[in-house]
């Protein structure tokens, strides 16, 4: 297989639904860190041929791809003012880079599936209308498994990692803490000392320079310091397992914020 240009490996916090999008202030910090996303992105040596992204906001029992060539946007959220529901982000899509994906993965034992009408979610478009503005890099989405199965998730990015020498930029969207009750209570001290607790846990986890203890400490996130408080429900931890499966090397940058007064962060790995 020829190397075309090996592209990095990104996990976004994709903060509160449309609300980055609408100058929400308590996004402000996010936006910043998205900024200084979008400069490194720009610096690259060799721009991506195509974006893949896996959502936390879409789940199915076997692995499923986006193959529509003009995908639409899946206004995945409720109760947002109207122009919420009036975004526009003109991607084209990648079917036939959805058909091959989806042969590589039945070579890893999956069923692939390609779902020409699902439009791309807010885990998507969000980000993308943020770092890639232009819209001009063709853009597909892959589910997470309705199992949410740690271990399935690495053994999936393990199974995309030969897309990062096809000029692919895998992105994992989702948010490194995720309770929604918390979002919207007051911070207690104690909340904010086990969202810092799982916080510094995964940094110090991405880094780790032996990938079997880095998966191995994947594969047991629950019994992380502040795990439980931060994550009740796994969907959107996981698509950072799929990104550091794909990447196969300790992280190379960490951007931390507050969003919805709740401290968050970003990855890069080259």
């Amino acid at each position: 297989m020829q190397v075309l240009a090996i592209q990095p490996v990104l996990f976004l916090s994709h903060g509160g639904g449309p609300l980055p999008l609408l100058d929400d202030p308590a996004h402000a910090e996010l936006l910043l860190t998205y900024a200084l996303i979008r400069h490194k992105l720009d610096a690259l040596p060799h721009s991506p041929s195509a974006l893949l992204f896996i959502s936390a906001h879409w789940e199915t029992r076997e692995p499923t791809l986006t193959a529509a060539a003009q995908p639409s946007l899946l206004f995945d959220y409720y109760g947002f003012p109207p122009q919420s529901y009036q975004l526009r982000y003109p991607v084209v899509g990648a079917p036939e880079l959805a058909v091959t994906l989806a042969e590589q993965l039945g070579k890893w034992g999956w069923t692939a599936h390609l779902d020409s009408e699902r439009g791309l979610d807010h885990g998507v478009f969000v980000p993308g209308m943020l770092l890639f503005p232009r819209a001009d890099i063709p853009c597909l989405q892959l589910s997470l498994f309705d199992s949410l199965d740690a271990a399935a998730h690495l053994q999936l990015g393990h199974a995309l990692r030969a897309l990062r020498n096809e000029n692919v930029l895998i992105i994992g969207s989702g948010f490194s803490f995720h309770n929604m009750r918390a979002f919207f209570d007051p911070v207690t001290q104690q909340e904010a000392a086990l969202n810092l607790a799982f916080e510094n846990w995964l940094e110090v986890t991405l880094r780790l320079e032996d990938e079997r203890e880095r998966e191995r400490c994947l594969l047991k996130w629950k019994q992380a310091p502040g795990a439980a408080f931060c994550h009740p429900r796994e969907e959107h931890l996981l698509p950072i397992h799929v990104c550091a499966a794909a990447a196969g090397k300790p992280v190379t940058q960490e951007w931390r914020f507050t969003a919805l007064n709740r401290h968050g962060s970003c990855y890069w790995w080259d």
